[in-house]
């Protein structure tokens, strides 16, 4: 059987979908990388903005429209409206996230002995989702009580992944020629918490370390919070990223506590002082919600107030998108759309700003590229696409196919998106 899989959302949703491409090889069958090839398709869905939930239901219609026979929806929209998705033309099958790690074994109907299968070294995805970092699914649902979040009724409560199982898939991926692994998880830094040991993320990375050598160790997104000085030490090996995701969703006190945020923008600005000081060139970026109920104009201009001061890499910014079955749903003093938008624009002005900032201090610097993509364009070469470990995007010419290798590069100037650079090896 051919098989497609499509994912909308977080790193966690692709960490997922390689591992269920994982499942399916080892039972036998093609992983292809278009619908009009499949004959089953596996889309993982997200639920958490309107948006996110609307893009996961047209790609449901996209495998539909392409005749595939048999499509088979998982993840938190799946999971959060399983009548829906069941009402949706040519889904044969809803999965929740519960019951998505057997995905593969209740599609087949089969439950082979792991004894029994060869090991299967992890591959990229074909397609779309072709990518050289593998995505490890460390840890899975969050104990957190966000007030604007369907992701802990969709997930449920904070679950670890044994390190004994991460550091298979970790090896799993080494031997299939991955240069980079991207610990994912809903709440990353609540690895551990659930664990009789009493082990953490740190105790994680360190184990992980020690027993792989994979050039590249990257995180995920991580809350600003439970991190402490002694996991920030880790970083003094270079085969960590220095790149941290770490979602503020607002610089305004008041807003943070009406989002339920363990976080305030005192503590947040020790945590970036206290990685800057350790890790200086580290890129921090993070996710801003604008026009959550009740943002004030005084509210909205701490925020932005806030956001200027940290100086952020880059960051995703949000309009607030009521979620039903979530607490912020039911606030009062709504913001309307066009007020949302605009301070949306201005949010986005200043992050723009920042990253510029950020990427004017890496000219002429060289620095080692993992190449993502490439593609062949004329008697110039090849044009190679990919990443800094400090999350620079980086594009150059090359005289052959770069894809999944390593160059040392020299940053030129800012164009458009990415920093062109040249290659020196």
């Amino acid at each position: 059987m051919k098989v497609y899989f499509d994912s909308v959302g977080c790193r966690l949703n692709q960490a997922e979908i390689e591992k269920m491409a994982l499942d399916f090889r080892a039972a036998g069958h093609q992983i292809v990388d278009s619908l009009v090839q499949a004959d089953l398709v596996v889309v993982n869905t997200c639920a958490v903005t309107a948006a996110a939930a609307s893009d996961s239901r047209q790609k449901i219609r996209q495998a539909n429209h392409a005749g595939v026979p048999n499509i088979v929806v998982t993840g938190c929209w799946a999971t959060l409206a399983p009548e829906d998705a069941k009402k949706l033309s040519g889904v044969s099958s809803v999965i929740v996230n519960m019951d998505k790690e057997q995905l593969a074994a209740r599609i087949l109907g089969e439950h082979p002995d792991p004894f029994e299968l060869e090991p299967l070294e992890r591959k990229p995805l074909p397609g779309v989702h072709r990518r050289t970092r593998a995505f490890i699914k460390v840890q899975d649902g969050c104990n957190n009580y966000c007030t604007f979040c369907v992701t802990r009724l969709a997930r449920g409560r904070s679950i670890s992944v044994q390190k004994e199982v991460v550091l298979n898939e970790v090896l799993s991926a080494e031997k299939g020629g991955a240069k980079e692994i991207v610990l994912s998880g809903v709440q990353l830094g609540s690895w551990g918490s659930d664990l009789s040991n009493g082990e953490c993320l740190t105790d994680l990375i360190s184990f992980l370390l020690n027993e792989t050598k994979i050039g590249r160790i990257r995180l995920s997104s991580i809350e600003p919070w439970d991190l402490d000085e002694l996991f920030f030490d880790l970083w003094e090996n270079p085969r960590l990223c220095k790149h941290f995701h770490l979602p503020l969703q607002s610089g305004s006190k008041a807003t943070l506590q009406r989002m339920g945020r363990q976080i305030t923008p005192t503590k947040f600005a020790d945590l970036v002082t206290m990685i800057r000081t350790k890790i200086p060139e580290a890129a921090i970026t993070t996710d801003i919600i604008v026009g959550f109920p009740g943002e004030t104009t005084g509210e909205f201009e701490e925020n932005t107030a806030f956001v200027r001061e940290m100086q952020f890499a880059s960051g995703h910014v949000f309009k607030y998108s009521a979620r039903e079955g979530t607490a912020a749903a039911k606030l009062p003093n709504k913001i309307n759309g066009k007020e949302a938008r605009e301070r949306s624009q201005v949010m986005r002005a200043i992050l723009a700003e920042s990253e510029s900032v950020y990427r004017q201090k890496f000219l002429d610097r060289n620095m080692t590229v993992l190449w993502e993509s490439v593609s062949f364009l004329d008697a110039k070469g090849w044009r190679v696409h990919g990443w800094t470990d400090n999350y620079l995007p980086v594009s150059s010419w090359s005289e052959r196919d770069l894809w999944n290798t390593m160059s040392c590069v020299q940053l030129k100037k800012i164009n458009g998106d990415s920093l062109e650079g040249e290659i020196l090896e």
